[in-house]
């Protein structure tokens, strides 16, 4: 591994004044840089080393939203990072924090590893979430919508419209929305109505009684959930550039006329964001299908967490909607624009302007995988590494297309966590299934997000014949495996394929991560004893080389540190590279200290949560984080300990505890020397990267590494992709 990532000279500027206010308050801030002397050793557990995993999460959303204003990316693409936050932004909310919403109510308040209560954490991720959302909208109206106006890409305000436009709007209100529409008048017999998560709504303040004397003077309508939110202008009305509307407009115009005989004083959009995280509650459940089933519908009406509403919306109008959902002035965000702004990603598809887009590239195929090469011949050869979206993930589908057809084949085992919307995968397996192979197939069902879908392919699977297992009740599935089985020469010979990402095409284009196709002995017969076991029953069991959780992974993990410390200690050469996507865990980050105060040097490529403190003297001098937020999403995980003789791991797994203690997790070594030394040199392109990364500093703050004028490095993943895909020099 290259020693230049350490010492050398970087130039950083802060992500933006959105960040400072993460760490405002924490337990263990002094506004000391150094240790006193002669100080006794530091309690490693103390809330002063940990930041805290929310607002690290938070942090991340930051780096997204500062890629919108990164001018190095073309327009389209910063157009798509600013709608990304909207996206992550709604997640976090869904999911982390309702969670410290119910921890609240529960009255069961735990204090994190950092030593913050939800209600302190909850502040401050209101108040960093309000300046992140100011931030974007400023983007938007005064730089990303003014920039696409320039390329003839236009979006236009209702104070725009001619006449011509008017006419043709209130033609699609009367032809398409009329029909669908359902305004709600608020009165005893029609109660305030259950608004989907995440939809559009609008409230309207009426003067006036109608045709049965009511007057209550509030309307809710709701925006028909089948029609687009942004609507292409025909070339007939704007014969320039390619115009749009919003659907909110085409309502806002006409909704006048919901109301006949009533005058509408007030109409705001508004929006409202709902705790989305399912809960198997029982867990003595028979059928775990038929019990999520059950669960889902509710995911669309849980507690509300966030209220957004266009800017000018009055606080007689604000308060009512508080009240009706429960929530408070802090949980209150005023925008200035569309308040669902994420449904602007369809605008990329409308348009053709690739030259406001990343360069088009195809993924590399190596020679021996190519299209109708025989890919069992190929991995007996040699072992066959692959890392995405850079390689094709298409040899892995055309793998088990292949296996489904051949007569030798015996069986097919495959975890299923994520899969397309309409699954090769799924597909081919069906397909064995009905040649009758043998074909079980674990399905996550509680992939979050994908719960339904994953239903269904499970139904598809079963129907064709497939053995379907729903994994281990209290632990989520998260391995990425496949196994197969064929005869050769007489005898069954194994095959399996191991990754860090899910078997997801789509996934595959965006998302880094490494596939491994081997038919080593030992990877082979230690993913068919972790099968057994997710789909059998018995006592732990022993795999030779595979590390896997929730039994022996952390254990390995620690070892593995600790043996590093122990080299340090003796003078030896000691280093430490993992990248992942999040980095929570207590005790190995307690490791990772000792560690470091021992000598040995660490590099981690953190690309979201990390509640490590790295740069602390006495306790994390030796230990440097980065995150690389760039075109595509880094995914895949990778761990690297010198060991004397150097060691390379790739997994499923995260260094957090959900992945480590609540889920089945594989992490598998790359025993063959050029493929290990192949990984060990593309995390040298990922430390020496200066375009894409972000530098963690003690206190929380991310700060982007820039390059010196005079530096012409490019980015790691433009270096990836001119290494291992077809085309992108030409492109």
């Amino acid at each position: 591994m290259s020693n230049r990532t350490q010492d050398r000279a970087v130039t950083v500027r802060p992500t933006a004044d959105l960040s400072q206010a993460v760490n405002e308050g924490h337990p263990g801030d002094t506004g000391e840089d150094t240790a006193p002397q002669n100080a006794p050793p530091p309690d490693l557990a103390s809330s002063e080393f940990y930041h805290n995993r929310e607002l690290s999460h938070l942090q991340f959303n930051l780096r997204v939203l500062a890629e919108s204003k990164n001018r190095a990316n073309p327009l389209l693409e910063r157009l798509t990072f600013l709608l990304i936050f909207s996206s992550n932004l709604d997640e976090f909310y869904e999911i982390r924090v309702s969670g410290l919403k119910k921890q609240l109510e529960s009255g069961r308040q735990k204090q994190g590893p950092d030593g913050r209560y939800p209600d302190q954490v909850l502040k401050q991720i209101h108040r960093i979430s309000r300046a992140a959302l100011e931030d974007q909208y400023r983007i938007l109206n005064d730089d990303l919508l003014p920039s696409l106006r320039a390329e003839g890409i236009c979006i236009l305000n209702r104070d725009e419209w001619d006449q011509r436009l008017k006419s043709w709007a209130n033609d699609y209100f009367h032809n398409e929305v009329l029909p669908v529409i359902s305004p709600l008048g608020l009165d005893p017999a029609h109660p305030f109505p259950r608004l989907v998560n995440k939809s559009l709504n609008f409230i309207l303040s009426l003067e006036g009684k109608d045709a049965f004397g009511r007057d209550s003077g509030l309307a809710i309508v709701p925006a028909p959930r089948s029609l687009p939110r942004l609507i292409k202008i025909p070339r007939e009305i704007i014969s320039e550039g390619d115009n749009f509307v919003f659907l909110s407009s085409i309502i806002h115009d006409s909704v006048a006329e919901l109301f006949p005989g009533m005058q509408v004083r007030e109409c705001h959009q508004f929006r409202v964001t709902r705790n989305a995280d399912l809960e198997m509650t029982n867990v003595e459940t028979e059928d775990v299908a038929t019990a999520l089933q059950g669960e889902l519908p509710g995911r669309r009406f849980g507690a509300a967490t966030k209220l957004e509403v266009a800017s000018e919306c009055p606080e007689e109008l604000t308060g009512f909607l508080l009240d009706r959902f429960n929530l408070t002035g802090e949980e209150l965000f005023r925008l200035d624009g569309p308040v669902n702004l994420q449904r602007m990603m369809t605008i990329r598809g409308m348009v053709d302007r690739p030259h406001l887009c990343f360069p088009k590239f195809s993924p590399g195929v190596p020679a021996c995988l190519e299209e109708d090469s025989c890919i069992f011949s190929a991995v007996s050869q040699e072992d066959q590494l692959l890392l995405h979206p850079f390689q094709s993930f298409v040899p892995v589908i055309d793998w088990v297309r292949q296996a489904a057809r051949d007569p030798a084949v015996l069986s097919i085992k495959q975890t299923l966590y994520r899969t397309n919307e309409s699954s090769e995968l799924v597909e081919a397996l069906a397909e064995a299934a009905r040649n009758g192979k043998e074909v079980t197939v674990v399905i996550e069902l509680r992939a979050r997000f994908d719960e339904e879908e994953n239903i269904q392919f499970a139904s598809v699977l079963q129907e064709a014949g497939a053995v379907v297992v729903y994994g281990v009740m209290g632990y989520k599935t998260h391995a990425k495996m496949l196994l197969i089985v064929r005869r050769e020469n007489g005898s069954p010979k194994y095959y399996a394929h191991l990754g860090t990402g899910n078997y997801h095409r789509k996934n595959s284009q965006i998302y880094t991560d490494y596939s491994l196709m081997t038919c080593d002995r030992t990877l082979c017969g230690d993913t068919h004893k972790v099968f057994q076991q997710i789909t059998g029953m018995g006592k732990k069991i022993s795999p030779d080389a595979l590390l896997h959780a929730p039994f022996k992974l952390k254990k390995s993990l620690l070892k593995m540190i600790r043996q590093e410390k122990e080299f340090a200690l003796k003078g030896k050469p000691a280093r430490i590279i993992a990248k992942v996507n999040g980095l929570t865990e207590p005790e190995i980050i307690q490791a990772l200290y000792e560690a470091s105060n021992a000598g040995v040097r660490i590099d981690l490529i953190v690309r979201g949560v990390c509640c490590l403190r790295p740069g602390v003297p006495g306790v994390s001098e030796n230990i440097r984080v980065t995150s690389v937020v760039g075109r595509f999403l880094e995914h895949s995980r990778v761990y690297y300990f010198h060991n004397n003789s150097p060691q390379v791991y790739c997994a499923s797994a995260d260094w957090m505890e959900r992945n480590l203690i609540n889920r089945i997790e594989v992490c598998f070594p790359i025993l063959r020397k050029k493929l290990a030394t192949r990984i060990m040199e593309e995390l040298d392109m990922y430390l020496e990267d200066r375009v894409q990364s972000w530098l963690l500093q003690a206190d929380g703050e991310y700060l982007k590494l820039v390059p010196e004028q005079s530096d012409k490095s490019e980015s790691v993943q433009i270096l990836l992709l001119k290494k291992l895909s077809q085309n992108y020099e030409s492109a």
